[in-house]
């Protein structure tokens, strides 16, 4: 599943970070979207921008210490945040830190090479501009939030809040639409139709029973999930070996995958995205090739599909690394009766 994802943020102060948030964004799979690429001279630029943003999935915000460029009343960022709040996109904010602040303006005075991009440290001055500049960050920081210090420790907090409320969630996103007409789909329909049709004549004989053995399927199924555990090692990209051993219980693995593979991955995408998904160390980044190895994806993306959870939907016969791999109608059916006990638990604490 691809989704839209909108940046916004002052402009002439950030321009190397909305580069780097861009570049990840695609890396992740996903499409980045900003409003630097319309045209704000035309008349219609309003009505556009709103469309845009409203066909986003997500908002990311970034701020440092500007408002509004020179002259301009308003801030742009200030403009699509409110488009994007009154559509309910979920938004998520990067606020620059205090510290960051701090350093900036204690080397304002050396001629480095880094000076030529310290306007993101420098408070911006001006009529009014100070209190806009602190009333905006005030409602930024009302939703998901984190604060950054340095182009590089945006860029790590951005790719694991990203991964984060991707999977908590759920959003529209893009599908192909050679995917979504695909003749295997139409195939799948066809025959889920007739099995339909059969179990309607089974269910008038024997229909308490069925749901019995339905469920019981499905209860023996969460056991063995959350019974079974595997040993996850990660290659960073600053790494020469496997480290960070950990043991995963399948069924947090298959959660995550449970969206994602809505759409079918192959094994190096499902590598790369339990990688960043799972990584143990937020602050080091996975490599993009094979985060986790790949035997051990196959033998987790094998129990899967032996639990009927996956199905293969394009075999490479010279080698399974590139296998593609897709979410069965009965593993959909756990995944929603999951979600279903999960929701219900949180309405019986609410109601005490």
């Amino acid at each position: 599943m691809k989704y839209h994802i909108f940046i916004g943020s002052t402009y002439d102060d950030l321009k190397n970070e909305r580069r780097e948030i861009q570049r990840i964004i695609m890396e992740l799979g996903h499409i980045p979207v900003s409003a630097e690429y319309l045209d704000s001279a035309s008349k219609n630029y309003k009505k556009l921008l709103e469309k845009t943003i409203e066909e986003c999935d997500f908002f990311i915000a970034i701020i440092a210490n500007m408002y509004a460029p020179k002259g301009a009343k308003t801030s742009a960022l200030e403009t699509e945040y409110n488009i994007a709040d009154k559509n309910n996109i979920p938004v998520i904010s990067f606020i620059k830190g205090e510290k960051a602040q701090g350093a900036a303006r204690s080397t304002a005075g050396k001629k480095t090479h880094s000076a030529a991009r310290s306007t993101a440290g420098k408070k911006e001055k001006g009529a009014g501009s100070d209190k806009k500049l602190e009333a905006l960050k005030k409602r930024l920081g009302k939703g998901t939030t984190e604060t950054w210090l340095d182009s590089k420790d945006l860029c790590q907090k951005l790719q694991n809040q990203l991964v984060q409320q991707i999977n908590l969630t759920l959003r529209n996103g893009w599908v192909r639409a050679d995917q979504t007409f695909a003749p295997s789909v139409a195939n799948e329909l066809s025959r889920l139709s007739t099995e339909n049709e059969q179990l309607r004549h089974q269910v008038k004989f024997d229909r308490n029973e069925i749901v019995t053995r339905l469920r019981e399927q499905m209860k023996n199924t969460f056991k063995v999930l959350a019974l079974n555990k595997i040993i996850l090692s990660f290659y960073y990209a600053s790494g020469e070996k496997w480290e960070n051993n950990r043991n995963i219980r399948y069924l947090r693995i298959f959660k995550l995958l449970a969206h994602e593979l809505a759409v079918g991955k192959t094994t190096s995408e499902i590598s790369r995205f339990l990688g960043a998904a799972l990584n143990p160390d937020p602050g080091k980044p996975v490599r993009k090739d094979y985060p986790i190895p790949p035997n051990t994806i196959i033998k987790i993306i094998t129990d899967l599909s032996l639990l009927k959870l996956v199905r293969c939907v394009s075999k490479n016969e010279r080698s399974g690394d590139n296998d593609i791999w897709e979410i069965t109608e009965y593993g959909r059916e756990l995944y929603s009766a999951y979600r279903m006990r999960q929701l219900n638990k949180a309405l019986g604490k609410t109601g005490s």
